[in-house]
């Protein structure tokens, strides 16, 4: 018996630093069901390579306009992500 596990899309969009390391200002990836925000990340390190993982420790993470406070959250079928590096202001 195979068992197919369920994807979702996701588009990702990044800002000033994580948009320079990333190469790119968006991006759609797709997870398996039950993604949360910390495993995105991982697989967003693994697609980008290191210097995109340092710049990414640093980030914190918008999901659909909502600020995430825990890394834990399942992501919810075609989310928007924003990966915002801290920002300098005054």
């Amino acid at each position: 018996m195979t068992t197919t596990t369920a994807v979702r899309t996701v588009t990702v969009r990044y800002f000033a630093a994580a948009k320079a390391a990333a190469g790119r200002d968006t991006e759609s990836v797709e997870v398996p069901d039950g993604t949360t925000v910390a495993a995105l990340g991982d697989t967003l390190a693994e697609r980008h390579g290191p210097e995109f993982a340092r710049v990414l420790a640093r980030c914190s993470y918008l999901v659909d306009e909502v600020a995430v406070r825990d890394p834990q959250r399942v992501l919810p079928e075609a989310a928007v992500v924003d990966v915002l590096p801290p920002f300098a202001g005054g």
